[in-house]
């Protein structure tokens, strides 16, 4: 087969699509997890995060074409007749981890956002740059599970699955910045970005829970769809802006002004 054949260029094309539609909620995250940086530091924090992610992606590509049957050999279980079965694998412990963390940290700002008096001038410590970076690193490599093996699904020719990682990564690093800014200038939308975490979050359980055959008291974890799951966030979204304009609209009545 030519490297540079019509079908590896069209195929290197759906990838990339692929990438980007997939690579949402790691933007998100990255964008939200940055402001915990020191202000100067935080778009310097987002490409770094990226750029390093990006490459021990294409490190990570490698090791499981070469390894995949590893990743999905089972590795112990947990079962109580009646309450838990479960199969755990490499591949379902770091869904789940990463699933479980993305929760913690979504709840958690909730909950500062709710208890700060003043969020004009919150005087929380900043975290330090690299452990942002870290965290960003970390959680980039738990997304990159699913965008890894769904590019291995559609193809077998490491330049192009390469390829198509490193451009999504370019394209990352493009949008973190003006997702960032469009977000430090419309604060309300900080909110629905937190929820919409927390959606990424139960959908990483789930799919955790399926990888890892798991059953609660004698059923079975299912996985959330992406198309439940962009369902899901359309509805939040949409009913943000409705709930945002209704205010608005009450506001404009509450100072005597027309509708």
């Amino acid at each position: 087969m030519e490297i540079l054949s019509l079908d590896n260029l069209l195929t290197l094309g759906m990838l990339i699509l692929l990438q980007a539609v997939l690579g949402f909620d790691n933007l998100l995250y990255i964008s939200l997890e940055s402001k915990r940086a020191p202000v100067h530091l935080q778009a310097r924090v987002r490409r770094l995060g990226i750029g390093i992610a990006v490459f021990l992606r294409v490190a990570l590509l490698l090791v499981i074409m070469k390894m995949v049957q590893y990743f999905q050999d089972p590795m112990f279980g947990i079962n109580i007749p009646n309450v838990i079965a479960s199969e755990f694998n490499f591949h379902a412990l770091i869904v789940l981890l990463g699933g479980v963390f993305i929760l913690y940290t979504a709840t958690k700002e909730i909950l500062h956002m709710t208890s700060v008096p003043d969020l004009e001038h919150e005087t929380r410590k900043p975290s330090s740059a690299a452990k942002v970076i870290l965290l960003i690193v970390a959680m980039n490599l738990v997304f990159s599970f699913d965008s890894i093996l769904s590019a291995m699904a559609l193809s077998d020719v490491y330049w192009v699955m390469a390829s198509a990682i490193v451009i999504g990564g370019l394209l990352m690093i493009w949008l973190a910045d003006r997702v960032a800014a469009f977000l430090e200038k419309n604060r309300m939308y900080e909110v629905l970005g937190l929820f919409i975490l927390m959606v990424v979050g139960i959908m990483l359980l789930t799919e955790g829970g399926h990888l890892a055959h798991l059953k609660l008291f004698g059923h079975e974890i299912v996985p959330m769809s992406k198309t439940t799951f962009y369902f899901v966030i359309t509805v939040l979204v949409l009913t943000d802006l409705v709930q945002t304009r209704y205010k608005k609209r009450l506001e404009r009545l509450r100072h005597g002004e027309a509708v």
